[in-house]
């Protein structure tokens, strides 16, 4: 919505936001009650139910004024006695508003124009030869409520969205004190206090669950409808709902910090960075308003100053000059646009993508390259077994020794060969356990000694390593008492959708499709043949990710680009240098949200999509909002200039305008 007290939208750049609150102009819709989603609008005309029981009353108090003049042959002053009560009922607001603007010099607004436009056709009538306007009059009044009306609505139906997104933030914690489960006021409750959570309750603060398991409801910050599975050790979100178990959770982030509070954070400050296109209609309205008032003197004054009969032609002139500030008011242009990129951030906000500004909205609708981290991003992070290759037993048996072997170790490779063959209560007796740095780890297994490692491992305890033919991943190979047994292969996961992910962007339109990982060449070539994508680097240090996205950049196409999408957490210096910075899988990352311009808050890579998808289509809103306006407006300007638009079809060049580019807007909320 734009400022009506400065002409600017809302954002930091509205020279009122430094002022003193109890200074504040009550009516600058950046600086009062409109920057809270929470609070009451304080000036009644942008409240929707006082403003259909205004427009009401004006109606029917406008058909009595015209059954009254019909029924009866008034004098001109009577008949002004009869429509002012109907004028006066929708327009008070409007004629305070443009009044208390003159007062402090700033009168170009579309208060200022409407209050000129309808009172110039009130009087238009005393003036000699000129016809009287008071039904025009009021209904252009009327009209422009039925606008205001409308955008309120529109304002409205995006607050809500804010405001059902505010719900994920739980108002009560359950939390452990001297032996009793109290309620307390989340941001009473510390780092480190337990907290229990029932059943269909909401997760208060972010922690780490000690006791339970559960399934999770996490649309509310993921946008993901399937439940996620939490147990013992597994962190925890703010805003998640607890489905199943009873669960108890220590605190690792304060209120303040959580995930709900800064994911709340993020959307409501997302409207202070603008849009090229916003910065352009906010410029455009200030220079655009004052010269269509000039115009408007113009258009009423210079014509009848070259006519032979001035007095003659003078109402004519006047009342095609009222026509014209009718029609010139801006507010399409002015609300309908923010109004898009609001809903559109709005919109992604409810499918678990968060963007921090409209900027970045922009941003990514006009990307035409796409440059991915593979672990973590493209790939789960997690290693699992693949292939089992024994030389002289069965893969249960090998399998059963490297995970014995590896029982201790926190090593990656360790946690898949353990997942792969679950360590039960059996009689196997391990001992002797050393671990080799660099190489793998040695043990005494029911009397044999076992190593479980490289090749190089191999050959140290005298065995003969066997080739894998397997492209990618990593080689675990097994020796016993010195004899080579097998190899197992382990590799990470491609994600189920990753493949899904980037034909969705070439189906979009995306010319560029680029990999870059630390990992070695053959494993990146084999996930980027798996998946499809244009090139890949690979055997890349952070530093070396950040010259290739450098050079990236500068052969892209002019206007076009760049989206960067990692995991947040060791590309934050590449996320904060392209264009577009995306980090996914962020729910609770620290380093995503801060880094990133936009934060999905599932792990999936098609999200990447999805997000482009709503950032096209908001900017598509906004461009079909800005053409459909100036063309119709500009149109009813020249027509009311030479006298061919009547009041109707100037009414409907502002307010019929402005009703549909609303409307249109509210489109990207979906």
């Amino acid at each position: 919505m734009s400022c009506k007290c400065c002409s600017s939208t809302k954002d930091e750049s509205c020279r009122h936001r430094d002022e003193d609150e109890a200074e504040r102009d009550a009516s600058c819709g950046c600086c009062s009650g409109d920057a809270d989603v929470d609070s009451d609008d304080d000036d009644d005309d942008e409240d929707p139910s006082v403003l259909r029981k205004k427009i009401c009353a004006s109606a029917v108090l406008l058909v009595v004024a015209v059954v009254i003049n019909r029924a009866a042959a008034l004098p001109l002053w009577a008949q002004l006695v009869t429509y002012l009560p109907a004028y006066l009922v929708a327009g008070w607001g409007v004629l305070r508003e443009a009044a208390e603007s003159i007062a402090e010099r700033r009168p170009f607004d579309e208060d200022f124009l409407m209050s000129v436009a309808t009172l110039g056709a009130l009087l238009i009538g005393f003036v000699p030869g000129g016809e009287p306007q008071f039904a025009e009059a009021v209904f252009v009044m009327l009209f422009f409520q039925v606008g205001e009306l409308f955008e309120g609505m529109a304002q409205e139906s995006s607050r809500r969205s804010i405001r059902e997104l505010m719900q994920i933030r739980p108002d009560v914690a359950y939390v452990e004190r001297d032996g009793e489960v109290v309620a307390a006021d989340p941001n009473d409750v510390a780092v480190g206090d337990v907290m229990v959570v029932r059943p269909g309750e909401k997760i208060a603060l972010d922690g780490v669950v000690i006791e339970g398991q559960t399934s999770l409801d996490t649309v509310a910050l993921t946008g993901e409808s399937v439940p996620r599975d939490a147990g013992v050790g597994d962190d925890v979100a703010s805003g998640c709902v607890n489905l199943t178990g009873l669960l108890r959770v220590r605190v690792t982030r304060g209120f303040g910090e959580s995930t709900a509070s800064r994911i709340i954070d993020l959307v409501q400050n997302a409207s202070r960075s603008k849009s090229r296109s916003e910065n352009f209609i906010k410029r455009f309205a200030r220079v655009y308003t004052p010269v269509v008032v000039y115009l408007a003197m113009a258009v009423a004054l210079v014509p009848p100053i070259f006519s032979p009969d001035f007095a003659a032609a003078l109402p004519t002139w006047v009342l095609r000059a009222l026509t014209f500030l009718v029609v010139s008011c801006p507010c399409a242009l002015v609300l309908s646009v923010p109004l898009t990129f609001f809903g559109g951030i709005g919109g992604a906000s409810r499918r678990g993508i968060l963007v921090k500004g409209s900027n970045y909205l922009e941003a990514l609708a006009k990307a035409q390259t796409v440059v991915f981290d593979k672990t973590g991003t493209l790939t789960k992070g997690t290693f699992k077994v693949t292939q089992v290759h024994p030389s002289n037993m069965t893969d249960e048996e090998l399998l059963h020794l490297a995970a014995h072997v590896e029982a201790n170790s926190t090593h990656p490779i360790a946690a898949a060969l353990r997942l792969a063959f679950p360590l039960d209560d059996d009689d196997c007796v391990v001992s002797d356990v050393t671990e080799e740095a660099g190489h793998g780890v040695v043990a005494t297994v029911n009397g044999h000694r076992v190593a479980v490692g490289n090749a190089a491992l191999m050959r140290e305890v005298g065995a003969t390593p066997e080739t894998c033919h397997t492209l990618g991943g990593s080689v675990v190979h097994v020796a016993v008492d010195g004899a080579y047994a097998g190899h197992v292969h382990v590799a990470d996961e491609v994600k189920p959708d990753a493949a899904e992910a980037i034909r969705a962007l070439r189906e979009l339109g995306v010319r560029r499709t680029v990999m870059l990982t630390g990992d070695r060449e053959v494993t990146a070539e084999m996930v980027a043949r798996e998946l499809g994508i244009d090139e890949f680097h690979a055997e890349l240090l952070p530093e070396d990710k950040l010259d290739q996205v450098e050079g990236l950049m500068d052969s892209r196409e002019e206007d076009a680009t760049l989206a960067f999408v990692g995991d947040g957490i060791n590309d934050a210096p590449v996320l904060a240098r392209a264009d577009v910075g995306i980090a996914m899988g962020a729910m609770g990352s620290d380093a995503a949200i801060e880094a990133a311009d936009v934060v999905l808050m599932d792990d999936k890579p098609s999200n990447v999509a999805v997000a482009m998808r709503i950032a096209r289509r908001t900017l598509r809103i906004a461009r079909q909002n800005i053409v459909f306006a100036v063309a119709v407006k500009v149109a009813i300007l020249a027509l009311a200039a030479v006298g061919l638009a009547p009041m109707w079809l100037a009414v409907f060049g502002d307010v019929g305008v402005m009703v549909l580019c609303v409307l249109n807007a509210t489109r990207a909320l979906r």
